[in-house]
């Protein structure tokens, strides 16, 4: 199993002055350390106008950074919006092109669509349509990067006439696809598009066999046919982290971090109300964390399972990792920056971890990862073959596009209309 770092760039309230570019070269800093240690991947999301939840309206800038920083962790996109609202198409592919590029081929193109009001409304993108316009946008940005020239498209959503993309991305055809899930169905949507499921439902490991199950049966079916150029089948999911090697310390570093996670995306995207630059979402959660408390025990020794199970000791960690393996999970990415959970105490859980839990999933990594490309091959094969592809403009069809100032002399040199004024004398 391979293993990942996320971040949302999470920075609750009050702020001070610097807490922002305090936040951000943190978290350089631990990908840094990160690839050092040999995880795998490094996710960051892109979200607009989620105050304190998620301070990251720009990943391909901060990946960008991570590239020039590391030599080896992928580094992944997790998601870019591709709604054309939010990023046109043409520009999503440049971004993602010019990063695989710096970053030498380490690019994992995750893509989204919202469902946060405050993202949707303040770029003014219907709700009802959102799927289809993801769709319609993830088709032609995997177009725009594989094909040359592009040949155009006239779209519902979307629109573009022929052009070619430069520069070209390293990896071939493009980097691999991804969808956010945070749905069962989104999860069979993933797998009939032929691309890889990023979960964020925090699902028990048991549940997960489900999930996994069900996403390989549809990737080995009909029903899966790319919307992209390549296949790209892997499940992600996302647990909790935070490793100490006394737990009651792993407890204090990480919990609360993770809880605060779960209130404000359920807040942003669930029950809440937001007035932009004034709602406190930490202190709301603080209060709701209070009145919980009043009313329940909670022995947090015993309550370290399900979404909360990896935060422990290493032994709680590997018996946490340890069933998301077994039932077949591709990767598991961690959500250790979240909520005020403090840099120092970041890094030491990811050494710890790297040291005494993350070897043994390694150890048959290599083997597992090509005993099932040799079992999917077949079965991707067959799922290109179902792609209805565009074809590439033959040499004489593609068009030609005067200069600006050739086109407004040639206008300008054109006989009058009929219905032009005659000149003065």
């Amino acid at each position: 199993m391979k293993f990942g770092i996320f971040y949302e760039h999470q920075l609750p309230r009050p702020w001070q002055e610097g807490d922002e570019q305090r936040l951000f070269n943190e978290a350089l800093d631990q990908v840094q350390l990160a690839d050092e240690l040999g995880i795998d991947f490094a996710w960051e999301v892109e979200h607009h106008f989620l105050e304190e939840y998620s301070h990251s309206s720009a990943p391909e800038v901060f990946l960008a950074a991570c590239s020039q920083r590391t030599k080896n962790i992928r580094l992944g996109q997790g998601i870019r919006q591709v709604i054309p609202q939010y990023n046109h198409p043409a520009r999503t592919a440049e971004v993602i092109a010019t990063l695989d590029l710096v970053s030498n081929g380490r690019v994992e193109f995750g893509t989204g669509e919202s469902s946060a009001e405050l993202e949707l409304g303040g770029f003014k993108i219907p709700v009802e349509q959102k799927r289809d316009m993801y769709l319609e946008a993830t088709e032609q940005i995997a177009n725009i990067l594989a094909m040359d020239p592009y040949p155009g498209f006239d779209g519902k959503y979307f629109s573009m006439p022929c052009r070619n993309l430069v520069p070209k991305p390293v990896q071939k055809p493009h980097p691999p696809l991804w969808v956010a899930c945070s749905q069962r169905e989104t999860i069979r949507m993933a797998a009939r598009l032929g691309i890889g499921a990023l979960t964020f439902a925090f699902v028990d490991p048991l549940e997960a066999k489900s999930w996994v199950d069900e996403y390989y049966s549809i990737i080995k079916s009909e029903e899966c046919v790319p919307i992209g150029h390549a296949v790209n089948a892997n499940i992600c999911m996302v647990s909790s982290f935070s490793c100490h090697e006394d737990r009651e310390l792993a407890i204090k570093n990480g919990l609360e971090g993770f809880e605060f996670f779960g209130y404000a995306l359920g807040s942003l995207y669930g029950f809440g109300e937001h007035k932009p630059g004034r709602t406190n979402l930490w202190e709301n959660f603080q209060q709701a964390q209070a009145a919980k408390r009043a009313t329940e025990d909670t022995d947090y020794n015993n309550a370290l399972s399900g979404s909360a199970g990896g935060i422990g000791t290493p032994d709680d960690l590997r018996g946490h990792l340890a069933k998301f393996a077994e039932v077949g999970v591709d990767q598991v990415t961690f959500i250790q920056q979240a909520g005020n959970n403090r840099h120092e105490d970041i890094c030491h859980s990811l050494e710890l971890f790297a040291r005494d839990v993350m070897p043994e999933f390694k150890a048959n990594e290599a083997e597992r990862e090509a005993a099932k490309a040799l079992e999917l091959a077949p079965y991707i094969e067959a799922a290109l073959a179902r792609k209805a592809g565009v074809e590439p403009l033959a040499d004489a069809d593609i068009p030609v596009f005067p200069a600006l100032g050739r086109k407004i002399t040639e206008e300008s040199n054109a006989e009058p209309s009929i219905y032009d004024e005659p000149s003065a004398g």
